[in-house]
């Protein structure tokens, strides 16, 4: 049976993996932002897919290069908290 304690430690432990995945996509995307922003700022030109595209580009690189760290985090998470509870080993 679970109860409110180990239920919040889960769920803490589920947030704090999420975010430990996202920092790096997350990071790469506003430093490009501020960059192309800058750049845009500094040469007067207002084009929309400016934006856009090299912080998609960039994010597809990092998410791309980052994905067997996402993988070994969210299998380390799912083996250490989610499948013990579901098994009753806590």
């Amino acid at each position: 049976m679970m109860n409110d304690g180990l239920f919040f430690d889960t769920l803490r432990q589920a947030v704090f993996t999420a975010v430990t995945m996202a920092t790096p996509v997350l990071a790469v995307a506003l430093v490009v932002g501020i960059a192309v922003g800058l750049f845009q700022a500094l040469t007067s030109i207002q084009e929309m897919t400016l934006t856009f595209v090299p912080k998609l580009v960039a994010i597809l690189i990092v998410f791309w290069a980052t994905m067997g760290f996402m993988t070994y985090t969210l299998v380390a998470f799912f083996d250490g908290h989610v499948v013990p509870l579901i098994t009753g080993g806590l």
